[in-house]
């Protein structure tokens, strides 16, 4: 099989693309030369929709995809509205998965996420502990969602012969975020926070939790940086991301590559850099009776570092970049 590089010349539908993912990755794009990009708005295509869908396939026929759209949100919103984030977000894979496969594109690239592995999996967490273990309570609606849009990929794989892959981010930040107090992820709502007390002259911020679990973050615009270059690999390189048939190697190898920056941080360690980006002086209140959720979500990304990729945003110039876009945007 010949090389299938993405060539700037080639059609690229970006599903998602006023998302915090899917908007970094356009950018990217854009700035990396690319002109036949496809974009569109929930309210010219609902993806909700397998009809609309379907015909949006048969009319632009794109050659890649980057498979972005997906309902999110934080622990407050995966705990308030379960059935609306398994349903729609199978709805939305599911459409866009299939329809890629019946218009012939050539490679797919399904976003996913870190919360797809067990909640107590080692550290770092590789690619083959999915399905290890059980997931965490509070987004396991998502998760199971997101395992199922592995799995299709996996499947059109072996039974029809695609080339589409799943990348799991680890949690992202950045220009674009959704800064809701309440249904946003956490570093969103912590710049929200803190700057806000600071403008209200307040003398304590309180985080939700213990302070005490550990996570990884991600700058968005490294995030799109890292899926346009799995995207443009060579094919023999690409080969190595796209699984294996279980049945036939006895070998579990899913089509996923981890997406992250290698380390982690605590959340109250996290609290305090925010606290001093935004300039607020005050003190901090952990509230020990809101959900900590994960202990640790550390991602092993030696494979995607083995492609020959790194994250190069460090934690603190990410979060400084991420507050001027939100006080540009707020």
């Amino acid at each position: 099989m010949k090389d299938v590089l993405m060539e700037l010349n080639a059609k690229i539908y970006v599903a998602g693309h006023r998302g915090l993912v899917g908007s970094a990755i356009l950018k990217h794009l854009q700035a990396a030369g690319y002109t036949r990009l496809i974009t569109r708005t929930h309210a010219e295509l609902d993806l909700t929709r397998q009809a609309e869908v379907q015909a949006f396939f048969d009319a632009e026929r794109p050659d890649f995809v980057f498979m972005a759209a997906a309902r999110v949100g934080g622990i407050v919103a995966n705990n308030s509205y379960p059935a609306d984030f398994i349903r729609d977000n199978l709805l939305i894979q599911t459409h866009v998965i299939d329809a890629a496969y019946r218009s012939g594109v050539q490679r797919l690239l399904f976003l996913g996420s870190s919360c797809i592995y067990p909640k107590f999996a080692p550290q770092p967490m590789t690619e083959p502990s999915l399905l290890t273990g059980p997931l965490e309570a509070t987004n396991r609606p998502y998760a199971l969602a997101k395992i199922a849009g592995v799995e299709m990929c996996w499947s059109y794989n072996r039974q029809y012969g695609t080339r589409f892959v799943a990348a799991m981010p680890t949690n992202l930040y950045g220009p674009g975020d959704n800064y809701h107090l309440e249904n946003s992820h956490v570093i969103p709502a912590l710049i929200r926070k803190f700057h806000e007390a600071k403008i209200r002259g307040d003398k304590q911020v309180t985080v939700w939790g213990t302070g005490t679990p550990r996570r990884e973050f991600m700058y968005s615009e490294d995030m799109a940086s890292a899926c346009v270059f799995l995207m443009s690999l060579p094919e023999a390189r690409y080969d190595e991301l796209l699984g294996s048939d279980e049945a036939k190697t006895g070998v579990f190898t899913p089509p996923i590559v981890n997406i992250g920056v290698g380390d982690d941080i605590s959340i109250s360690d996290l609290a305090l850099l925010v606290k001093e980006v935004t300039g607020f002086d005050g003190e901090l209140n952990f509230d020990t009776s809101k959900p900590d959720g994960t202990p640790r979500k550390l991602m092993d990304t030696s494979l995607l570092n083995r492609m020959g990729w790194t994250a190069p945003t460090p934690l603190r110039q990410g979060l400084e970049a991420a507050y001027q876009d939100f006080l540009a945007s707020h």
